[in-house]
């Protein structure tokens, strides 16, 4: 067992993940109200960092603003580009609370106050200002959760190395609040069907506009009671369900329509990082090969540091001539 991916256990921190995950929704709903419309929404999510997730710097106030879930120091911190900061401590709090504080911060940073009030992606969800429970706050938990979320990042990172096709960046979604990254094809894809709840159907219908192979890690909730690593292609060849994938302990979901890796499988693996990278490239090899993806012009080998990438074949024999 590697100590260095720590113990994440879903149950014990159930409605302490329930809360961070509606304050990252805040947080992301900030971005996504301010953030010009990028494809797919990658304007609206958040981002891995050294002390937790962040906006990056969003165009709003005196030219700027960002917004950090600390979750080092347990604290929501912002910073505008006129060197205005302004923080709040995380703890034990009613959604409601949370919501109040976040709309103070802003307005101290000389931002907008103002972004989407309801949740979305969380069946029959109260609106931000109605939700008056207080809710626990694990610190423990949460640090556990924020350092396996840097391990997660930092093999979907080397794992996105490899594709020379589009491909998203490393991001966490604060609407269904998992850490992904995504291939394309480059071909168009059969309208999506919609159905997601709390989220417009234009929105899931424009996320995938085109064929898709995804990865990602997700700390539990819903059909699953433990936290996993899942990859899922859309639309889904036929044949992608029973495909032969790596390592030991992942399987296909019927359920959810996709391949999951328990996170323990990882975090007890001899090499945890070589597993994952299995996981995310066995799964992937599945839904280019039986999709019928031009590899040849998409893959690429894994990334190494101060190594530029070989030329293509062909470009290469036009140099030499």
């Amino acid at each position: 067992m590697s100590p260095t991916w720590p113990d994440i256990p879903y149950s014990p921190w159930r409605e302490t993940c329930s809360a961070l995950h509606l304050y990252a929704q805040m947080i992301g709903k900030y971005r996504f109200a301010h953030a010009p419309w990028q494809n797919h929404s990658w304007h609206a999510t958040l981002y891995v960092t050294a002390r937790g997730f962040t906006t990056s710097l969003v165009p709003d106030g005196s030219g700027g603003v960002e917004i950090t879930l600390d979750l080092v120091d347990h604290a929501v911190v912002g910073a505008a580009a006129d060197g205005r900061t302004a923080r709040f401590a995380l703890g034990p709090m009613a959604v409601a609370d949370f919501h109040a504080h976040f709309l103070r911060l802003l307005g101290e940073l000389g931002a907008t106050p103002a972004f989407h009030g309801r949740p979305n992606e969380v069946a029959d969800a109260l609106p931000f200002v109605e939700d008056r429970v207080e809710r626990p706050y694990e610190r423990d938990a949460v640090s556990r959760f924020f350092r396996a979320s840097v391990l997660a990042d930092r093999v979907l990172k080397r794992f996105r190395t490899g594709f020379l096709g589009k491909v998203s960046p490393v991001h966490l979604f604060w609407g269904s609040f998992d850490l992904a990254v995504t291939r394309f094809s480059g071909r168009d894809a059969p309208m999506h069907p919609g159905g997601i709840p709390a989220l417009p159907d234009e929105v899931t219908r424009e996320a995938y506009s085109h064929e898709v192979s995804s990865a990602g890690f997700w700390p539990g909730g819903g059909p699953i009671d433990y936290p996993a690593f899942y990859s899922y292609a859309y639309p889904a060849p036929i044949g992608f369900a029973e495909a032969q994938v790596a390592p030991e302990g992942a399987f296909y979901s019927r359920e959810l329509g996709e391949f999951l890796l328990p996170y323990d499988a990882v975090r007890q693996a001899a090499d945890p990082e070589a597993a994952l990278m299995a996981f995310f490239g066995t799964t992937y090899r599945a839904a280019a090969d039986l999709g019928g993806w031009n590899a040849g012009a998409l893959e690429c080998a894994i990334g190494e540091p101060r190594r530029p990438r070989a030329l293509h074949p062909l470009r290469e024999e036009k140099e030499q001539r």
